[in-house]
């Protein structure tokens, strides 16, 4: 087991980095690390925006801001051995943040977007575990941060499956980011015309805004291209759930992961989503948590919160069958009971994210 670093340069634009950073999803980004199954990563990752707001901005700035450039993240890494099948496990070991933060609301962006027509901007400063912001008086909002993007490339296959199911929702006139060569990162022709904006989640995990991803959290991550090229960015000081009006309290971060495989793993489960175990709290302890998209690359509808939940459910039935032998009724029955449904992320267009939350101390 080794130990790396790879660390963005926020003192300089994302576009001056495209060796260690991106804003696309694409399988022929090249990696701008290497390291082998059980190895330790410290990763420095950039604000949502990329610095281009701060303590000094107003709420006009946003309508200046450049969101072509969302999200900077850091990456790829590549992990040796990684094939497609297999299961990417992410050891979330610590994260911290900056000591500057910020909540936009940007017009035509938030699940209340159409009575929230004019930008507004929080500016938070981050000390002591508490974030408190001259924007809101009287509010001191407790720190557990986590990174709202991570993810893996897509495949080839992946990717143009995507792409095609998005051209049609745009089409439809869907709410959709479609690939943009403005802004994008790194500016080669092929990856900046075919690659997947960062805003919504997908298959390949992405923007899924699970808070519950802290410190002491592992996550499992289907691969779907050779060396799983796991990126990460957007970190969130705090966060409800949900992120009813399109931002966190964001943040730029450190974040600390140890990067493991479970071979062939996403294929003997069937998986697609991303899975997570981690500690609630002390009073609830162990849990497991299954997510589900409303929005798949060949089935769903966009914006579909009842989808969103039954894709969940089904993967905490499918968790409950095979690791723990319970039929499907049995599974099921499991769920009502004793399942929490949490509204993870329910603004970033065309998918929405709910998580199903299991605590573990249940099971005996």
């Amino acid at each position: 087991m080794a130990s790396h670093e790879l660390h963005a340069d926020p003192s300089i634009p994302v576009s001056r980095e495209p060796a260690r950073c991106h804003n696309r999803w694409h399988p022929d980004i090249p990696p701008a690390l290497v390291c082998h199954p059980g190895d330790d990563v410290v990763v420095t990752t950039r604000d949502a925006v990329d610095g281009q707001l701060s303590m000094d901005s107003t709420h006009e700035d946003l309508l200046r801001t450049d969101r072509t450039l969302v999200h900077p993240l850091t990456g790829p890494i590549f992990v040796d051995g990684a094939e497609p099948g297999d299961l990417l496990v992410v050891d979330i070991l610590d994260v911290q943040t900056g000591s500057f933060g910020y909540t936009a609301q940007f017009p035509g962006f938030g699940f209340l977007s159409d009575e929230f027509p004019d930008p507004f901007l929080a500016r938070w400063e981050l000390a002591g575990g508490r974030a408190t912001s001259p924007d809101l008086p009287g509010v001191r909002i407790p720190g557990r941060p986590f990174m709202g993007v991570l993810g893996v490339a897509p495949s080839r296959d992946l990717l143009e499956r995507i792409s095609a199911r998005e051209r049609e929702l745009a089409a439809d006139g869907a709410d959709v980011a479609l690939p943009e060569p403005r802004g994008a990162v790194p500016a080669d022709d092929v990856i900046a015309t075919e690659g997947l904006r960062t805003k919504p989640p997908r298959e390949n995990g992405g923007n899924i805004d699970v808070k519950q991803i802290v410190a002491g959290t592992r996550a499992l991550f289907p691969v779907w291209a050779e060396g799983a090229l796991f990126s990460t960015g957007d970190a969130h000081f705090a966060q409800g759930d949900g992120e009813v009006c399109g931002t966190a309290v964001e943040t730029m971060a450190t974040l600390h992961v140890r990067l493991d495989l479970i071979k062939s793993g996403a294929t003997a489960r069937g998986a697609r989503d991303v899975k997570i175990y981690g500690t609630a709290a002390p009073a609830r302890g162990d849990y497991v948590a299954t997510t589900g998209l409303s929005l798949y690359a060949t089935e769903g509808r966009p914006e579909d919160l009842t989808g969103a939940v039954r894709s969940a459910l089904r993967n905490m039935i499918d968790h409950l069958e095979d690791e723990h032998g319970y039929t499907r009724q049995q599974a099921y029955a499991i769920c009502s009971v004793a399942v929490d449904l949490k509204l993870s992320e329910i603004v970033d267009s065309p998918n929405y994210v709910v998580t199903a939350e299991l605590p573990l101390d249940v099971l005996t």
